[in-house]
């Protein structure tokens, strides 16, 4: 059960990342750091919530990170979109 709190905490703090990120250039300082500044905070979800580093408990946090930023993604394209739809 804490793992999947854990994801989930990393899923909803890596969205406004994913947010950001699409806003600059590709492999810009800002990029690299919306990508790379959450990541000291999933060491701290991983620490608070007791998972430790046991092998089964990546696959699960890295699919919420990767996820919660393409999804943050997503969302800034959707209201881009309907930006210019108006």
């Amino acid at each position: 059960m804490n793992l999947l709190f854990a994801a989930l905490a990393t899923f909803v703090l890596n969205m406004p990342f994913g947010y950001i990120r699409h806003g600059f250039k590709k492999f810009s300082f800002l990029w690299f750091l919306a990508i790379h500044l959450p990541i000291p905070f999933v060491v701290l979800f991983r620490y608070l919530f007791g998972l430790g580093f046991q092998l089964y408990t990546y696959p699960v946090m890295v699919i919420a990170f990767f996820s919660g930023q393409y999804f943050g993604k997503r969302i800034r394209i959707y209201y881009e979109a309907k930006k210019q739809k108006n």
